[in-house]
């Protein structure tokens, strides 16, 4: 068999029951796994019957954070954040104790304007000096960013001059913002990167630098569909959606 039908077959044994009715499953996503989600979301609902219905959204503050969102009782069936972030809504209450299933692993990287030269950062030293060189530094508002100014930039001994010229993404993509010149270099999660236009992706960052982040999904507490939004977390944790997560700039946690 070729591996085309390989993975055919597999999606269709795994969604080939349908349920008695088509339901509308709600998905909240974080950014760093929207991209492999939007391309696989239409073969689960050609397969299943079931719709999704989607807000790619962020794990930051403000009214349209996830954790906002569950709080004040938002429909939702699937969540799909940071490991490490559903881990604590489980704790609060917003996700279902024992649901959750690891998809992907992620990683952070850096991107210039399109076209920019592109600084060295392949040894943390040569890093922390493209950091201190940088007129302006963009970093997100959620996972990436958090570790970037609470671990990375103290422990490289620069958290000061950090502090002075750097900028927090509240509500855009932080590529984004490199785009359009309003910083020199940006951070963010490799599968948020790659889909923005403007910006050329300079790579991940190294070892000894680099934080993976395991990215996982979940019920909703006040999961209204919950036998439709198991069959969507158990197509997208499974072999046949590897490739696409791959695609995205992740690396998929398969079964």
């Amino acid at each position: 068999m070729t591996r085309r039908a390989v993975v055919f077959v597999a999606l269709f044994l795994l969604l080939r029951a349908p349920a008695a009715a088509a339901d509308q499953v709600v998905v909240l996503t974080s950014g760093a796994f929207t991209a492999a989600y939007l391309e696989l979301s239409p073969s689960f609902e050609r397969a299943t019957g079931h719709t999704l219905k989607t807000a790619a959204t962020t794990m930051g503050t403000g009214a349209d954070a996830i954790p906002s969102r569950l709080a004040r009782g938002e429909a939702a069936d699937v969540v799909i954040v940071a490991a490490d972030a559903l881990e604590r809504l489980i704790a609060d209450g917003l996700v279902r104790r024992g649901s959750r299933v690891d998809l992907a692993r992620s990683a952070i990287a850096m991107a210039v304007r399109a076209g920019a030269r592109k600084p060295d950062i392949s040894s943390v030293e040569a890093l922390r000096r493209t950091l201190l060189d940088a007129e302006s530094v963009a970093y997100s508002a959620s996972v990436s960013g958090d570790y970037l100014v609470g671990d990375l930039f103290p422990s490289l001994g620069i958290a000061g001059e950090m502090a002075a010229k750097g900028r927090r993404i509240e509500r855009e993509r932080v590529g984004d913002v490199v785009a359009r010149g309003e910083a020199a270099i940006g951070f963010q999660q490799l599968s948020e990167l790659q889909p923005i236009r403007g910006i050329d992706i300079v790579g991940v960052l190294p070892a000894g630098a680099q934080r993976v982040t395991v990215f996982a999904a979940g019920l909703a507490a006040n999961a209204a569909h919950v036998d439709a939004a198991r069959a969507l977390i158990a197509f997208l944790s499974s072999r046949a959606a590897a490739p696409a997560i791959a695609r995205s700039g992740m690396e998929p946690v398969a079964r």
